[in-house]
C-alpha cells in the first residue's frame, strides 16, 4: 500500500483520518492492552461515513431519528471512542482517549453502551453488533410505518469484521434481514483477511459476496481506502431497496510495520515502530495531540446535523399534541396508564373463573389483553408460534409489505431472534418479546445475557418449562436451564403458576426500564392456586405465603410454577396429619431477594422444615431451602437430579418422584 500516494490524493481526507489512526496508536500503547489494527485499517471508510452521511448531531446523542452507528468488530473500540472525541461528544474529552481500558472510564475494552448514550450498543462477542442492528432496522421500519416518515426516516450502519461473519449467528441476521428486505440496513465489511491466528484461510474459505447475495443482499465491492470509491459505495447504497453489503479491502494496521499480519490485529506498542508508522502518516503532533485545525475539521463535521435535528423537532412540533405525546411515551419507554387496569381486570376474572390452563395458555390470555393497550410491543416466536402462544389476534405479521405488522416469524434462529429484539429495544419506541422452547435458551443465551449486561427490557417467552412437556424427551425437557438463566445477574427469572400469576408476572416485566424477564412457562395445565383476587401485584414480592398452616406451623413447602399445586395437595396430606403446613409460591427468586430482611424473615422464618419442590435440578435453591446463613432450618429438595425421558407427563413426575406423597414424606422424615 503506497501510504505517500495516499496522503497526496487526498490530504483533507488524509489529515481527518490519520488522526483516527494515531489516536489508536496512542491510546492502545498506553493501556499497553487493545487492538490497533482495525481501527487504523477502517479509518477511511469511518471517515467518510461520518462526514459525508451519517445524520448525526454530537450534541444530541439520543435525538431519536439519528442514523445508528453500530461497530460490530467491537475489539476496534478506538475507531469508536477516536469518532466520539474528534466530532465533539461530551462524554469523550481527550481525558477518556487517555483512560483507555482503565477502571472508571467510559472507554472500555469493549463498547459498553450504558456508559454513555453516545454508544448505541455492547459489542465486542463477535457477530452480536450485525444481529444488534437487524432488529435496529426492523425498528426503524416499524415506528416508520406507525408514525410517519416525517419523524422517524433514519439507516443504520455496521462494520463487521472477518469474525463476526464466521459467527454463526451472523447467518441468521443476514438470512434474516434479506428475507425482510430491511433497505436501511448498510453493512461495511471490513474484509483484511486477517484473524488472531493468522490469516482468515487457516479456518474459512467463504465468498462472503456470495454468501451476502444468496441472502438477498445487495452488494457492492470496493478499495476500503480511496475515498471516492467509499462515498460513491454509500451514495448507492442509500438507494438501495435490500440491505446492502460494501465489501471493503483493507490492510489492517495500514502504514505500520505489522500491516497485514496477524500481529496487527493486537496491540501495537513498540515505540520505534509506531514512531515509523506516524511518519509515514506525515503526523508530527505528541501522543494524545490531534492539530487545531484537524480537530475543527471534525468538530464542524459533529455539527453538520445540527440543522437537520432542528428541522425534524420543528416535524414533531407540527403533529397533534397527542400524537407528540405518544411518540415520546413510546421512545422513553414509559408503560402506557392503561397496562395496569387491564392486568387488574384480568387477575380478577381469573380468581372468578379459576381456569385450569398451561401457563403458557395464561401468557396468551394476558397478551391478549396487553397488546392492544400497547402498541410498541412487537411480539414473534422462533418457527414455535403455536407452540408459544406469542401471537395474538391484533397483531398482524411484520413483513416486506405489511411494516404495521407486530408479530415477527423469526424462524429456526434463536440466537438471532434474540440478538435482533436487543437491537429493538436499544433502538428505542418498542418493547420486543418472542418465545421459544426453555430448553432452547442454550441456543439464545449468548444474547440474553447480552440484554442483562445491556439492561435491556427484553422478555424472553420461554414455554414446555420442565419434563411436563412429556413425549419430546430430554433432549427439549430443560432441567439445568431455571438455574443457568437465574445465575445471570440483572435478570428476573419468573415460573409463574396459574393464569393470576402470570398476568403479575407480565405487568412487572412490561414495566422494567433496564431488566430483561424471562418467563418460564408450562406445555400443561395446572389448576389455579390464586382463588381470591388482590389488586396488589404479590409477585412484585418474589415470594409470598399462599396457604397458611391451619395449625401449629412445622414445615414449610416452597414451590414455583406447576409444583405449586403439588405443594397445595401434599399441604393438605400433612394436614391431615396434624402437620401444620405453610406453602409458600416463589414465582421470582430475584424479587425475593431484592425484599428486605424482615419481609424475608416472616415468609421464611427459621424454625419449621422446609421441602424446595420444582422439576429442575436443586443448583440456586439452598439459600432459601438451608436459610440465608445456612442454618436456620432443615431442608429437602424435590426435583429433578438427572435428565428426564420420554413419557406423558404424568408418567415422569411419577416416575421421578414429583408428588405431593413424596414431598409430605420428605417433610415428615424431618420432624
Amino acid at each position: 500500500m503506497d501510504i505517500a500516494a495516499l496522503r497526496s490524493a487526498h490530504p483533507d481526507h488524509w489529515s481527518k483520518a490519520t488522526a483516527i489512526r494515531a489516536l489508536t496508536l496512542d491510546a492502545v500503547a498506553a493501556a499497553n492492552s487493545g487492538h490497533s489494527g482495525m481501527p487504523m485499517g477502517m479509518a477511511d471508510v469511518a471517515t467518510v461515513l461520518f462526514e459525508k452521511h451519517l445524520k448525526f448531531d454530537a450534541s444530541a446523542p439520543l435525538w431519536p431519528d439519528r442514523d445508528r452507528f453500530i461497530l460490530s468488530a467491537g475489539h476496534g473500540s478506538m475507531l469508536l471512542y477516536s469518532l466520539l472525541h474528534l466530532t465533539g461528544y461530551e462524554d469523550f474529552p481527550i481525558e477518556q482517549i487517555r483512560n483507555f481500558r482503565q477502571l472508571g472510564g467510559r472507554t472500555a475494552g469493549h463498547p459498553e453502551n450504558f456508559l454513555s448514550n453516545a454508544i448505541e450498543t455492547t459489542t465486542g462477542p463477535l457477530g452480536q453488533g450485525i444481529s444488534n442492528a437487524v432488529g435496529f432496522a426492523m425498528a426503524e421500519e416499524i415506528l416508520r410505518a406507525r408514525f410517519g416518515k416525517k419523524l422517524v426516516d433514519h439507516h443504520t450502519y455496521v462494520i463487521a469484521g472477518d469474525g463476526c461473519l464466521m459467527e454463526g449467528v451472523s447467518q441468521e441476521a443476514i438470512s434474516l434481514a434479506g428475507r425482510q428486505e430491511l433497505s436501511k440496513l448498510i453493512v461495511f465489511w471490513d474484509n483484511n483477511n486477517i484473524t488472531i491466528d493468522g490469516e482468515v484461510d487457516l479456518a474459512d474459505r467463504t465468498d462472503q459476496v456470495m454468501r451476502f447475495k444468496a441472502s438477498g443482499w445487495d452488494v457492492q465491492e470496493i478499495d476500503g481506502h480511496d475515498p471516492v470509491a467509499i462515498d460513491a459505495a454509500i451514495t448507492k447504497a442509500k438507494k438501495g431497496k435490500r440491505p446492502q453489503m460494501i465489501a471493503c479491502k483493507t490492510h489492517i494496521a495500514l502504514g505500520h510495520a505489522a500491516q497485514d499480519t496477524s500481529k496487527g490485529h493486537g496491540a501495537l506498542t513498540d515505540k520505534d515502530q509506531m514512531a515509523a508508522a506516524k511518519e509515514a502518516y506525515g503526523w508530527t503532533t505528541g501522543p494524545f495531540e490531534v492539530p487545531g485545525e484537524v480537530k475543527s475539521a471534525w468538530e464542524e463535521i459533529g455539527r453538520r446535523g445540527t440543522e437537520d435535528r432542528f428541522a425534524w423537532e420543528g416535524r414533531l412540533n407540527e403533529v397533534s399534541d397527542r400524537r407528540k405525546a405518544e411518540f415520546e411515551r413510546t421512545m422513553a419507554g414509559e408503560a402506557p396508564k392503561r397496562l395496569a387496569p387491564v392486568i387488574r381486570a384480568l387477575k380478577k376474572q381469573a380468581c372468578e373463573t379459576h381456569p385450569k390452563v398451561a401457563t403458557r395458555k395464561a401468557s396468551e390470555m394476558v397478551l391478549e389483553v396487553v397488546n392492544p393497550v400497547l402498541p410498541e410491543t412487537v411480539g414473534g416466536s422462533a418457527d414455535l408460534t403455536g407452540s408459544n402462544n406469542t401471537k395474538t389476534g391484533d397483531l398482524g405479521v411484520f413483513d416486506v409489505d405489511n411494516r404495521d405488522g407486530r408479530f415477527v416469524h423469526y424462524g429456526i434462529r434463536e440466537h438471532g431472534m434474540a440478538a435482533a429484539m436487543n437491537g429493538m429495544a436499544l433502538h428505542g419506541g418498542i418493547r420486543p418479546y418472542s418465545g421459544t422452547f426453555m430448553c432452547f435458551t442454550d441456543y439464545a443465551r449468548p444474547a440474553m445475557r447480552l440484554s442483562a449486561l445491556m439492561k435491556q427490557p427484553v422478555v424472553y417467552v420461554m414455554t414446555h418449562d420442565s419434563i411436563g412437556l412429556g413425549e419430546d424427551g430430554p433432549t427439549h425437557q430443560p432441567v439445568e436451564h431455571l438455574a443457568i438463566s437465574r445465575a445471570t445477574p440483572n435478570t428476573l427469572v419468573f415460573r409463574p403458576a396459574d393464569v393470576v400469576e402470570t398476568a403479575e408476572a407480565w405487568e412487572i416485566a412490561l414495566t422494567q426500564s433496564s431488566t430483561p424477564s424471562v418467563l418460564s412457562l408450562t406445555r400443561q395445565n395446572v389448576p389455579a392456586v390464586r382463588l381470591q383476587h388482590k389488586s396488589r401485584n404479590l409477585t412484585e414480592q418474589g415470594a409470598y405465603v399462599l396457604a397458611e398452616a391451619e395449625g401449629k406451623r412445622q414445615a414449610i413447602l416452597i414451590a414455583t410454577g406447576s409444583e405449586v399445586s403439588i405443594a397445595m395437595e401434599a399441604k393438605a396430606l400433612l394436614e391431615a396429619d396434624g402437620i401444620g403446613t405453610r406453602v409458600v409460591s416463589m414465582p421470582c427468586m430475584e424479587l425475593f431477594a431484592a425484599q428486605d430482611e424482615a419481609y424475608r424473615k416472616r415468609v421464611l422464618p427459621a424454625g419449621p422444615v422446609r421441602v424446595g419442590v420444582e422439576a429442575a435440578v436443586r443448583m440456586g435453591w439452598d439459600r432459601w431451602l438451608l436459610g440465608e446463613r445456612g442454618r436456620e432450618a432443615k431442608a429437602a429438595f424435590v426435583g429433578m437430579s438427572s435428565f428426564g425421558a420420554s413419557a406423558p407427563a404424568e408418567v415422569l413426575f411419577e416416575h421421578f418422584g414429583i408428588t405431593a406423597e413424596r414431598v409430605a414424606a420428605e417433610a415428615k422424615a424431618m420432624l
